[in-house]
């Protein structure tokens, strides 16, 4: 969790700020994944801060919705001409692998739960950027 929240405050993701009284408030959670070996054994343990984007509304907290998709068969031809022209090819895994989109919209979301800042309890973090969860990630 730690080192998901230095990620996400080196990206610049949101600032505390007061909520202004037209707004509401997106909820997030943590959510937590086992990644498991290649020898099958529990490798390390990953937190992630997801934002409750089921409570947003169309047209008053998002407008357009789009994400990237790339089909099995353009990986698969892409293995394919790596294969036959013999590149290299290598793996690479990141901790933190999503790409923080810049928001157009004024989102709002509450302080992550256990990272709340002393003596800025009401406030709340003002999005710049993307996070999984909401309408407007990929």
């Amino acid at each position: 969790m730690i080192d998901e929240m230095q990620t996400l405050e080196q990206n610049g993701t949101w600032e505390l700020v007061p909520l202004p009284l037209d707004k509401k408030t997106v909820g997030c959670r943590w959510v937590y994944t086992i990644k498991i070996g290649p020898n099958g054994e529990a490798d390390r343990l990953k937190a992630r801060l997801v934002a409750k984007g089921c409570t947003q509304i169309y047209g008053l907290d998002y407008c357009d919705t789009f994400s990237h998709v790339a089909k099995i068969t353009t990986v698969r031809l892409f293995l394919a001409m790596v294969a036959m022209r013999r590149w290299p090819l290598h793996q690479l895994d990141i901790k933190n692998v999503f790409l923080h989109g810049d928001l157009e919209e004024e989102i709002y979301m509450e302080q992550p739960p256990g990272f709340v800042v002393q003596g800025k309890y009401g406030l709340v973090c003002k999005l710049h950027r993307s996070l999984y969860g909401l309408k407007q990630s990929p």
